[in-house]
């Protein structure tokens, strides 16, 4: 059984972000087109940049992003905002400007949010009227 730690839950939490961004766009149904598909010939495609090649997400990762997907339920909404933005790798000037917050500020409710889901993850009870600062002590103590 894995120990789960503010670190451990970083790290899924980017691989969760990861696989959101690598699997294909949702396409809306009943939608099609009746033109016929566009063939180009050799001198259509000279000097154009070949298209990056998309690797789908294997369903192990996919499974793993699931199960992910539920940890900020427990999370205040500005909490759980800041800590996905962080997973998708925005940086800290525009969660800042998003949450309203300064850098300090954000970045404190940013670890309570990983303390939270690490505590949660680890079935550890803990009082939700401590301060945010002995909850991520007593996450990071685990």
């Amino acid at each position: 059984m894995t120990v789960w730690t503010p670190a451990l839950v970083e790290e899924r939490l980017a691989e969760a972000a990861f696989v959101l961004r690598r699997l294909p766009e949702p396409r809306r149904q009943g939608y099609f087109s009746t033109w016929p598909a566009v063939l180009h010939s050799f001198g259509d495609k000279v000097g154009q940049e070949p298209k990056p090649m998309r690797v789908l997400p294997s369903p192990q990762a996919i499974s793993r992003m699931e199960e992910t997907l539920t940890w900020t339920a427990c999370l205040e909404p500005v909490d759980g905002r800041i800590v996905w933005m962080k997973a998708h790798g925005e940086r800290w000037k525009e969660i800042c400007w998003s949450a309203g917050l300064h850098r300090s500020a954000a970045h404190q409710h940013w670890q309570f949010g990983l303390a939270v889901i690490a505590l949660t993850l680890n079935k550890r009870r803990f009082n939700r009227n401590l301060s945010k600062q002995r909850v991520i002590a007593l996450a990071s103590g685990a």
